[in-house]
């Protein structure tokens, strides 16, 4: 048997400085955030500077936190802060409504394939979301996230602590084996940098790493569709020589990003609906068929298919953007 795959840990990040398996460092308490905001609220007697903002938002995310995280910084505790306002946005604001949650199976390894949009990753915190709380076993699904995002100093953290995992090879095929719900978006960067024209049109699959990962870990794929994640952010144009200073592969341009400033990030409230279709499986396959590219391309291609089906079938089924 081959050793154990490698970890590679979500984290804030410089461009250039790479990843490290290190342990979490010791974290301020909440004395911390009294500390910085007492500070803010002095310092805004003169003004209040961006210095300022950033020590309060550095301290309140510390003290949201626990020490106690698993082995790629998923923190229980932080996950019972954010509670609240993810189950908001779930239920008021894009009032989610999942179906065939019943498809994904109730343990063991699987991998939950979903196409994906949005600019920034509202779509997978609303995939663990209906699975944590409408799936019969409350499964808890791992997302692997884009490496664009591990550049985010705010969003990368947040992302790590609230049980997203890095996009890797490794980081999914370790998942997998420990028996965890993994989830996967195989259009990457063109699925999230898609313009509003071309919004539920889904790009290529990439050369289909997900499907080889699925074949060597004997694992079902699992289709997922997501409708009205498109519209909160509307990309009306890409600027790509803003973001790439930022190590982005794209800046983007909606309705009312960058006109709005901070405001502009706020996502618009559409309704969304969440498909899950029955599991593909692919144990019978064999751990070495991850190396036949033929069947990778046929199985890469049939879960596109039976996802596109789902979004078409659900456009044609919706009155509207706003309700459904």
């Amino acid at each position: 048997m081959s050793s154990r795959p490698k970890v590679v840990l979500l984290r804030p990040a410089t461009r250039g400085e790479p990843q490290r398996d290190a342990a979490p460092e010791a974290t301020p308490r909440r004395e911390g955030l009294l500390v910085a905001l007492a500070r803010a609220l002095e310092a805004g007697r003169h003004g209040l500077g961006w210095e300022n903002v950033a020590d309060l938002w550095s301290a309140a995310y510390f003290s949201w936190h626990s020490e106690d995280v698993d082995e790629f910084g998923r923190d229980a505790r932080f996950i019972e802060t954010i509670r609240p306002l993810l189950e908001f946005l779930y239920t008021v604001w894009w009032r989610v409504e999942p179906a065939g949650v019943e498809n994904v199976p109730a343990e063991g390894p699987a991998l939950v394939v979903a196409n994906h949009s949005g600019v920034l990753p509202w779509d997978g915190v609303m995939i663990t979301l209906a699975l944590r709380h409408e799936h019969p076993a409350r499964r808890e699904c791992r997302m692997l996230v884009l490496d664009m995002f591990a550049l985010l100093p705010f969003l990368a953290p947040t992302l790590a602590r609230s049980g997203a995992v890095r996009a890797s090879q490794e980081n999914g095929e370790r998942l997998l084996r420990q028996g965890e719900l993994v989830g996967v978006f195989p259009e990457g960067v063109k699925g999230v940098g898609k313009r509003y024209r071309d919004r539920y049109k889904l790009a290529r699959f990439g050369r289909g790493g997900f499907v080889r990962l699925a074949l060597r870990t004997s694992a079902p794929i699992v289709p997922c569709a997501v409708v009205g994640a498109e519209e909160i952010h509307p990309v009306l144009a890409k600027a790509d020589w803003v973001g790439r200073p930022f190590g982005l592969p794209y800046f983007p341009i909606t309705p009312s990003f960058p006109l709005l400033g901070p405001l502009g990030v706020v996502p618009l409230p559409t309704k969304w609906s969440i498909d899950f279709s029955d599991p593909i499986p692919t144990a019978g396959y064999g751990p070495e068929a991850a190396e036949d590219p033929i069947l990778v391309n046929r199985l890469s291609e049939q879960v596109r298919s039976v996802i596109q089906r789902m979004i078409d079938g659900r456009l044609a089924r919706r009155r509207s953007v706003w309700f459904g």
